[in-house]
């Protein structure tokens, strides 16, 4: 019988082989943690710069709206425009941060109106001076000059604000046909005169709960490029000689066809950023005939939340009284029909009485 010949060869060989397996294993090993290493430097790496740039893209953003703030104080001074004292002290403002600049759109013809306001909503005297330091909230009523400036609507005006100090100028001429001019020049006359996270308009037909709508903006205060309001999408009136005619109907298709969705101009509010925006493009942005049509137009392509809160827009009583006595106050009333409160100069009070939140909501509100 021959003998097995011994395995000792063998079990050497298959040991060699397998410490060099164990070998390349071990560098794999050490390769893929090398590998994942890496993969978290560049991971990190592209995190910093994504970073910096938006840094770097807020700083420029910056940059442009104090550019535009000085910009158009610069441009009312040298035109010798009738601004008010706010624009000439604007330095001093904007060292202060405020929550909200509140511009009511008024008109010559619009006195009673005016002390309508005044007489509810509106804090006077010292109360106004208060709500401006302690809640970081300005109020002026907004209008700019006649045809004929200087003349005896601009000198009428001129007492008016000498006596109660609440306005804010604008070089521009009034006329209901101009009012998206007057939007424009407004947000960018406000941006320029005060720090603010959000700037609103509101007619002087509107009744406001000022506290209802601090505490409404302060919940979108971190959000960038935020535009508020009742948001709709009405039909574009082709028809010449009817209320809110657009003359350039043809750019927005066939006739029927509805507005891109576009605040009410009752009342709305924009974040500073658009404001800004407002202010460095307004040489350049299209006027169309209705106001609130425009500001949604120069929003198209912009990277903007548009926010649609119905309480900005609710009926006169009985229908804001329901809704507080629900426990859902509302931030501002009129009538549709009247596109504002129907004879507000007498009916304003009413309104407020049933469904205004009350002074002490303004001052106990923290914001």
């Amino acid at each position: 019988m021959g003998s097995v010949p011994e395995s000792k060869g063998i079990m050497r060989t298959t040991t060699v082989e397998a410490e060099k397996l164990k070998l390349i294993s071990e560098g794999c090993n050490l390769k893929a943690k090398e590998e994942k290493h890496v993969s978290k430097d560049i991971i990190g790496e592209v995190f910093k710069t994504h970073h910096a740039i938006q840094t770097l893209d807020k700083t420029i953003s910056n940059l442009e709206m104090e550019l535009a703030a000085a910009r158009a104080a610069q441009e009312s001074l040298l035109n010798g425009s009738p601004v008010s004292t706010d624009v000439i002290t604007a330095e001093s403002s904007r060292k202060r941060k405020y929550l909200m600049v509140i511009g009511i759109n008024t008109a010559f013809s619009s006195r009673k109106r005016r002390d309508s306001v005044r007489a509810t909503w509106m804090p006077q005297g010292e109360k106004r001076k208060k709500l401006e330091d302690e809640k970081g909230i300005i109020i002026r009523f907004v209008i700019g000059h006649s045809a004929t400036q200087g003349g005896i609507l601009d000198r009428a005006i001129q007492a008016e604000d000498k006596k109660h100090g609440d306005f804010l100028r604008l070089d521009h001429v009034e006329g209901y046909l101009e009012l998206s001019a007057k939007t424009k020049i407004y947000f960018a006359t406000a941006v320029s005169s005060w720090d603010a996270d959000f700037y609103v308009k509101v007619d002087d037909d509107v009744h406001v709960n000022i506290a209802t709508l601090g505490e409404t903006l302060v919940r979108h205060r971190k959000k960038p490029r935020v535009y508020i309001g009742c948001m709709k999408s009405g039909p574009v009136l082709s028809q010449k000689g009817v209320r809110y005619h657009e003359p350039e109907y043809w750019k927005f298709g066939e006739a029927g066809n509805k507005y891109f969705r576009h605040a009410t101009g009752q009342l709305y509010a924009i974040s500073k950023d658009l404001a800004s925006y407002i202010s460095i493009n307004q040489h350049v942005l299209h006027k169309y005939a209705n106001e609130d049509v425009s500001l949604g137009s120069w929003f198209i392509g912009l990277d903007v939340e548009h926010i649609d809160d119905r309480r900005l827009c609710c009926g006169t009583p009985p229908d804001c009284e329901w809704k507080a006595q629900a426990g859902n106050v509302c931030v501002a009333s009129f009538d549709w029909t009247c596109s504002g409160i129907c004879r507000s100069a007498d009916r304003i009070k009413e309104v407020h009485r049933r469904c205004g939140e009350g002074e002490n909501a303004l001052w106990s509100a923290t914001f």
